[in-house]
């Protein structure tokens, strides 16, 4: 299972932030050739992602490129510039409804064999923007076997819905609870959307550990001193994994006895809390039994 608590989105245009990006040791990059950069600048940056792609080292990080809307003239050269330098995958942007999905694979399929790659190596991450784009999130999720995840907007969100941002942001938690249920039903992941004020620390844990309860995987970032904040909230903590352990192991050991349910400090374990257990060990990079 690929952790994607964090996706740190760096600018296409700023060469110095393409390459210390990863050093902030978010879970994911997004190279971003949309919002981030202006139009006068596309064509430039564009080629400076390319660049760095084909020279930089990202560790351990997923490396993504935000390409630009399939609404513009841009994202065809977008894709062949920058799929053929290997990246993980590719971040669309105002995904409305599954052809745009359908349209993207066929795409990828043809340029990945054009340059002797792996077919269906790039993966398709949806950023649901719109309020239609939000509805059809299922059949979005569904569209190819290349999406890794779906992931609600924010503020373009907002003005398609013709609202504006509250304190709690009440008025995106419809959409987020659809993508929630559509990315679950679908089996790719839920990543949420940014928390726009970089300043408020608190703010920013409330909200994560809200979209964690609404079973979201992980949260895009804006700023790299997001990065800690959110990663202790997706983490599970040292008491969740010994109890998690505790669980796993007395369900295995109920299934050697040929018991269907067992009794763990005082509390009925079944399949489902068995299931909870295993994904909350999977979570802290830790196999079933608890190995490393």
């Amino acid at each position: 299972m690929r952790l994607r608590r964090t996706k740190l989105y760096l600018p296409g245009n700023n060469p110095n932030m393409l390459l210390r990006g990863h050093l902030f040791n978010p879970d994911g990059v997004i190279l971003d050739l949309e919002d981030a950069v202006a139009v006068s600048e596309k064509d430039a940056a564009r080629i400076l992602v390319r660049d760095v792609l084909r020279k930089g080292d990202f560790g351990n990080c997923e490396v993504t490129v935000r390409i630009n809307a399939m609404d513009t003239d841009l994202w065809r050269s977008d894709i062949e510039t920058v799929v053929p330098c290997g990246i993980d995958g590719i971040r669309i942007p105002k995904v409305e409804n599954p052809k745009d999905i359908a349209i993207m694979d066929e795409a990828l399929s043809h340029i990945e064999s054009k340059a002797k790659m792996r077919v269906g190596k790039t993966l398709i991450f949806c950023l649901l923007e719109t309020a239609l784009g939000i509805w059809n999130a299922y059949d979005i999720a569904k569209a190819s076997r290349r999406v890794a995840a779906i992931c609600p907007g924010g503020e373009d969100l907002r003005a398609d819905l013709k609202t504006t941002r509250s304190e709690n942001s009440e008025e995106l938690i419809g959409p987020r609870r659809i993508v929630v249920l559509a990315a679950h039903a679908a089996g790719v992941d839920a990543l949420d959307t940014v928390y726009a004020d970089i300043t408020d620390d608190a703010g920013l844990r409330r909200e994560t550990e809200w979209v964690k309860q609404l079973g979201f995987q992980g949260k895009s970032v804006i700023h790299p001193n997001q990065i800690p904040i959110i990663h202790d909230v997706f983490t599970p903590t040292d008491r969740e994994i010994e109890q998690a352990k505790k669980i796993v192991e007395a369900a295995v050991e109920a299934a050697a006895r040929g018991l269907g349910a067992v009794q763990v400090d005082g509390k009925m374990v079944d399949k489902p809390v068995v299931k909870r257990a295993e994904y909350t060990l999977q979570r802290a990079g830790l196999s079933a039994g608890g190995e490393k």
